[in-house]
């Protein structure tokens, strides 16, 4: 959310204190009778949960995203907790009909409603958060709380008054390009740094001895991503770095796992370099944004899911990224 940034960074201070009050988790409600996931082995190690395609509604109950998580000797590690607490209390359930491992820690992905709402669960557990230190100015902006309010009238009864919008233990600061290593249980993970890419606090998770990845929204198998006011260039080059670690197997934000990467990659990279072709091209033309988006031949890309919901503004913010560029340029 890279466009609000600069406009709340004089305020934040100010906001810090009463933000964390008001963000104290509360403990999750239990999830609506058959709420039920299940998970799905990606490799010796990690599963994960495949939500959905589409937008959160009441049809999916908020279940239009991934997450998983890695079983190691010492405890869980899970990676994003889905949309609501209900959410979150389901992937619990799930886990522990895997292992009696505990959950010791999560990763957030990036603090975007449908990857974090249901951390609440899972501090409730005593579960150790970690997320990228830019997350704390999504928390601390009114933005933050118009999405709340959003999804506890769209998404009642799984998001509600008792939902609560949780902040990191720890808030990862990184070195310009520089991952954070670690081990867990024996296992050998890296979280890696890929902030300003899709989100301000986009992170993904490696783990090692697997070869996978867990990617967040910065890939998507099968369906348009959104792109909202992303920086696609900086996505693109995200893109080349996930490629250069070479997983075999990578889990990302939204659609199926891939066991094939290098080919799958290829619908999120190709529908991010046509909207800044066709978008660029526009803006260096003076050509207006309606008229820019009408001449457009959107077929190719058409059928995927989520496009419908997502393309148009995908189109205007990245018409509105290349004018930025251009100046920037001059």
């Amino acid at each position: 959310m890279g466009s609000w940034n600069k406009a709340v960074a004089g305020v934040l201070t100010l906001m810090v204190a009463w933000t964390v009050a008001w963000m104290v988790p509360l403990p999750a409600a239990a999830a609506p009778a058959g709420l039920r996931l299940d998970a799905i082995p990606v490799s010796p190690h990690v599963y994960y949960f495949h939500g959905q395609a589409g937008v959160a509604g009441a049809e999916n109950q908020g279940f239009m995203s991934n997450a998983g998580f890695v079983v190691t000797n010492d405890g869980v590690l899970v990676f994003d907790t889905l949309g609501s607490p209900a959410l979150g209390e389901a992937m619990l359930a799930a886990i522990a009909r895997v292992t009696r491992q505990p959950v010791r820690r999560v990763i957030v992905s990036h603090y975007h409603a449908d990857h974090f709402y249901g951390l609440q669960a899972f501090k409730a557990r005593g579960a150790e958060v970690w997320a990228h230190e830019n997350g704390k100015l999504y928390l601390a902006s009114d933005l933050a709380r118009e999405r709340l309010a959003q999804r506890r009238a769209a998404l009642a009864p799984w998001v509600n008054a008792q939902t609560r919008l949780v902040p990191a233990d720890r808030w990862l600061s990184f070195a310009p390009g520089s991952d954070i290593p670690f081990e867990m249980g024996g296992l050998h993970l890296r979280v890696i740094d890929s902030s300003g890419a899709h989100s301000d606090g986009d992170i993904m998770l490696a783990v090692d001895e697997d070869h996978m990845l867990f990617a967040g929204d910065l890939f998507f198998t099968g369906r348009i991503p959104f792109v909202g006011d992303a920086d696609s260039k900086v996505w693109l080059t995200a893109l080349e770095r996930m490629l250069a670690l070479r997983p075999q197997v990578v889990v990302p934000g939204h659609g199926e796992m891939s066991r094939a990467p290098l080919d799958d990659i290829a619908l999120t990279r190709d529908y991010l370099l046509f909207l800044r072709d066709k978008m660029g091209a526009a803006v260096a033309d003076m050509v207006p944004f309606e008229q820019a988006y009408a001449q457009t031949d959107w077929s190719r890309f058409a059928g995927y899911p989520a496009f419908t919901a997502a393309n148009r503004l995908n189109a205007y913010d990245t018409y509105i990224l290349m004018e930025r560029e251009s100046l920037h340029a001059k």
